[in-house]
């Protein structure tokens, strides 16, 4: 018998439900199980392996896409966000899709292309937001009519244990958007030195422990090599809090020691700045953008660049205050709770 064709049986899990990311394989297989999926939406989770698009409707209205536009989103992810553009600018629109992870890249792509949105209309590249003016040049485009960043991690990456993202499940401590590039958060802990552990965690997330965490991860230099392993220092550093702070803090300092590792690992202010600095050269006269933050410093980030742009005579228009999702979609999507958009627009050339 050819092995290649035999059947195979899906793995096997304790109890009446599946718990861990792999077992979940209704979640897992959206296009075979869509019933199932559906429940999971509608209790206000997000499936495994699938990612929810947030404040489409927001976003929609800021960037006001329309027929034969060319558009960029600069953070393809699942591709709701691609879908709802690429929509909006037919017939005669063109999308470029960008994404810097390797392995849920092509699959958006092929989701994309199996919905009929053609190479014609729809193209994916795998490059990170930054270098946007060297694909305008290799595309040959003058510029953009819409762009668009949502800066959020995607729930493919979050919710996958390997990827180690996030400390509600063990796996490797990674934290890398582009396995392929860089080292991941658990080699960059093995050589940062207490001060500039302590320094990274409250520039990158505002962590007001951030002594008493960096002091305890550094004395564990080379055991934290999993995301169970990282959680549990940090619950050591808060161990020694009066029990009021503790109790205060819950697990909050623990996202933060993610978000802040994850950050430095992928050098994401750092691509978020050239952006914002090369960002109006690349948009037609009247072009729009809008992008989505996640947490302050990303926002404090976007809210200064337009600003600015906008004083310089950049931007015609930005938005005046920052924009935030319903509270109905705070309630079937908790993981858009913390979300806040911001939009600007180039004005017309002017001589």
């Amino acid at each position: 018998m050819d092995e290649t064709n035999e059947h195979r049986r899906r793995a096997r899990y304790r109890g009446t439900h599946p718990r861990t990311f792999a077992e979940k394989y209704k979640e897992l297989n959206p296009e075979h199980y869509a019933g199932e999926v559906a429940k999971v939406m509608a209790r206000g989770d997000t499936p495994a392996g699938s990612h929810r698009p947030i404040m489409v409707a927001e976003i929609l209205q800021a960037l006001q896409p329309r027929p034969g536009e060319i558009a960029v989103d600069g953070t393809l992810g699942f591709g709701g966000h691609t879908r709802a553009l690429l929509t909006a600018i037919a017939p005669g629109g063109r999308l470029y899709g960008l994404d810097v992870d390797p392995l849920e890249l092509p699959k958006a792509e092929r989701r994309l292309r199996a919905e009929g949105f053609t190479p014609a209309v729809f193209h994916a590249c795998r490059t990170n937001f930054a270098a946007l003016p060297r694909l305008l040049v290799e595309e040959g485009i003058p510029g953009v009519d819409i762009f668009l960043a949502d800066l959020g991690v995607s729930s493919m990456q979050m919710d996958n244990p390997a990827r180690g993202f996030t400390f509600k499940r063990n796996g490797p401590l990674d934290l890398r958007m582009n396995p392929d590039k860089a080292a991941p958060a658990a080699k960059l802990l093995e050589t940062i030195s207490e001060e500039k552990l302590a320094r990274l965690l409250r520039e990158n997330a505002d962590e007001p422990y951030a002594e008493e965490i960096a002091r305890i991860l550094t004395s564990r230099r080379g055991a934290i090599t999993t995301t169970t392993a990282l959680a549990d220092a940090v619950r050591a550093a808060l161990g020694q809090l009066p029990a009021t702070a503790r109790a205060e803090a819950g697990d909050d300092p623990i996202r933060r020691t993610f978000q802040a590792l994850r950050i430095a690992v992928n050098q994401e202010f750092s691509a978020l700045e050239t952006l914002l600095h090369v960002l109006p050269d690349c948009l037609n006269p009247g072009g729009r953008a809008a992008i989505l933050t996640f947490h302050s410093g990303e926002d404090r980030r976007v809210k200064r660049a337009f600003e600015d742009g906008l004083a310089r005579g950049h931007y015609a228009a930005i938005a005046p205050a920052v924009l935030r999702p319903t509270p109905e979609e705070r309630h079937t999507n908790p993981r858009a709770s913390s979300a806040k958009l911001r939009w600007a627009v180039k004005g017309p050339v002017t001589v």
